[in-house]
């Protein structure tokens, strides 16, 4: 079944091949982007530039935002929230409802109590 499988499939192995490379090479500049010593450099030719008078205080301001946003954001760890329904970000939960159990308080009312 395999070999039949492949066989059928093998128009389709270029698109295979080439999404396969998209993500390598995505997932590279990705791990580029975030990496400390690339964020630093960005910051110290902000700093430069400002200095030298390339850029306004203000722009040099907005890049510094802009880099430490993209260090911060949600590639850089757990502040990526995972969309709702039809990819439109989820919403908090209302106010005085609880979303579920405390983490590490004692249970009550069931089992092993006093």
């Amino acid at each position: 079944m395999d070999i039949l499988w492949t066989l059928l499939t093998l128009p389709y192995a270029p698109v295979r091949g080439l999404t396969a490379l998209v993500k390598v090479v995505a997932r590279e500049a990705e791990s580029q982007q975030h990496n400390p010593v690339n964020i630093r450099r960005e910051l110290e030719e902000l700093d430069e530039a400002a200095a030298a008078g390339d850029i306004t205080p203000e722009e040099r301001d907005r890049g510094q935002q802009q880099v430490l946003d993209r260090l911060t954001g949600p590639a850089a760890g757990s502040g990526r929230v995972p969309p709702g329904r039809n990819g439109a970000p989820r919403r908090p939960a209302p106010a005085g409802r609880e979303t579920g159990g405390r983490r590490g308080a004692p249970r009550r009312g069931r089992g092993g109590g006093r």
